[in-house]
């Protein structure tokens, strides 16, 4: 039987990152914060997939949201996975033009508070 490898951030999709956000919220920190984000990722793992926070939960799916966005991410699939594992800084992804903000800017600035990265 073959052990299975820990994963490594070479390794995390999008598909992954996005379907693991709602263990990873910090309900604390998001009790307060209601809002649909959609993920609007290009490139190899490229998609679409959305992630609704409300009462200090959060549900993540594939797809455009089932509501009205508050806030769109643009950026690279690759970029996308080095922001949210912590490799890229999201500030500066931003200031370079790899991650375009459509929306909610405030909630965008916010959002790196309310997930732990996953490691």
């Amino acid at each position: 039987m073959e052990l299975e490898e820990p994963m490594s951030e070479v390794q995390m999709s999008p598909d992954q990152i996005v379907e693991a956000m709602p263990e990873y919220l910090i309900p604390e920190k998001a009790a307060t914060t209601k809002a649909t984000i959609q993920f609007d990722l290009s490139g190899d793992a490229g998609g679409k997939w959305w992630v609704r926070i409300n009462d200090g939960k959060a549900e993540s799916g594939k797809g455009d949201a089932p509501d009205t966005a508050n806030l769109t991410l643009v950026a690279d699939s690759g970029d996308f996975v080095k922001i949210m594992t912590g490799e890229m800084d999201g500030m500066s992804a931003f200031m370079s033009r790899k991650l375009q903000v459509k929306g909610d800017m405030g909630l965008a600035v916010k959002l790196q508070t309310l997930f732990k990265r996953p490691s």
